[in-house]
């Protein structure tokens, strides 16, 4: 079981070092293209599109496969598409290039988490979960700043090929470490498309999208609020990343101990209740040179104590159709991504600075705290249906 997590862990790294190290080269990327900061911008939206729709088109489609296989295939898809994204030499390629490697992420996270808490013993199933999202948390902390260090010293293109060998790592090691497994329970595309009309499903999605976008939100435009707000040289941030990273890892495996001490969807609401309080408090903290780093830590912490909990509800929610369910959860993982830093940035381009995005974020993540009460109250109204009909 170790090893098949690990193997699951690898394939993490690999994902959250290609979502995350184009931010931090964007500049080298749009002086080698010919192109403005913000067009290549467009390359990080490109690859969240990619993850929106592959995540529940690819899960489905493989429905019908051992997961241990479909795992492999998503990871040669990943590893071919990244690879050739180091060979882009034009705008329009690298954007095809960005989009075809992110269909694969959702699949991948989604069919994975699953597999996790299949092959875990009775009772560890969220320390699984979390140990496969604990490659995508390390990539933030190893991965993501020597891909940039590499990239902005030597060429852009060297990120995208480590990338790729990471790939050809997570391939072999799924292929001999993952344990033989069945094809998901329907195996008909039209079968796992029912739980699309759950209305509990949609919940949980949007639960996902509005509340993690609060940590987006904020995480969207860190960079301005260490060098602009609290007045730290731009080289700090950088560390601040690594530390944010530091947290994150940490934050990952309190989000499974909470997990496994209470529902997840009520872990969920812990876990977003604390990051709106702590979003709230930093606007009044961000200011300080030494505070900042300490919040930044901490919300880092806070934020990814959300990913295992969620991830089980969503799961728990898709009873019949795990994976695509799992998947689902990917989708609106990116369309938090893509919200937060929207809304973010409505009131600092309105003028009322940068710490203006923390309550956007705060409020976001306090909307999905209602959520989660709305969600349970569904449940306990469905379950006294079934009781009532016995």
């Amino acid at each position: 079981m170790k090893k098949a997590l690990l193997a699951l862990a690898a394939g993490g790294f690999g994902i959250g070092m290609t979502e995350f190290v184009i931010m931090g080269i964007l500049p080298e990327i749009a002086e080698a293209l010919d192109i403005t900061i913000p067009e290549a911008g467009h390359f990080i939206a490109a690859y969240a599109l990619g993850v929106v729709v592959g995540a529940p088109l690819l899960t489905a489609i493989g429905s019908k496969w051992p997961p241990n296989k479909v795992l492999v295939g998503l990871m040669i898809w990943f590893t071919v598409f990244n690879s050739l994204s180091g060979f882009a030499n034009s705008y329009w390629s690298l954007l095809m290039m960005r989009f075809l490697s992110g269909l694969p992420h959702g699949a991948f996270f989604g069919i994975g988490a699953v597999v996790a808490s299949r092959i875990a013993t009775k009772g560890k199933e969220a320390q699984a979960i979390a140990a496969m999202f604990s490659g995508l948390t390390l990539a933030n902390i190893i991965g993501v700043p020597i891909g940039t260090y590499l990239g902005q010293e030597f060429h852009w293109n060297i990120a995208f090929f480590i990338v790729g060998v990471i790939g050809l790592i997570t391939i072999l090691s799924v292929k001999l470490w993952m344990p033989a497994m069945p094809p998901s329970s329907s195996g008909s595309l039209a079968a796992d498309f029912k739980i699309f009309k759950k209305l509990e499903l949609w919940m949980v999605f949007l639960l996902t999208t509005i509340g993690t976008g609060g940590f987006f939100a904020w995480y969207s435009y860190i960079a301005p609020l260490i060098t602009e707000v609290a007045g730290h040289d731009p080289a700090v941030v950088s560390y601040a990343m690594i530390l944010a990273g530091t947290g994150m890892f940490c934050g990952n495996f309190i989000g499974a101990k909470l997990a496994q001490k209470m529902q997840p969807i009520f872990a969920v609401a812990v876990a977003l209740g604390g990051m709106a309080i702590l979003l709230a408090l930093n606007t009044y903290l961000a200011s300080s040179q030494v505070w900042v780093l300490v919040m930044t830590f901490s919300i880092g912490v806070i934020a990814f104590c959300v990913s295992t909990p969620i991830q089980m509800a969503m799961i728990n929610s898709a009873k019949g159709s795990e994976m695509l369910g799992s998947s689902l959860n990917q989708s609106a993982f990116n369309m938090g991504n893509a919200s937060g830093a929207y809304f973010a940035g409505l009131p600092i381009a309105a003028g009322f600075g940068f710490t203006s995005a923390d309550w956007v974020g705060a409020a976001m993540a306090l909307s999905g705290v209602i959520l989660t009460f709305v969600i349970v109250q569904m449940r306990k109204s469905s379950e006294k249906k079934k009781l009532a009909s016995v």
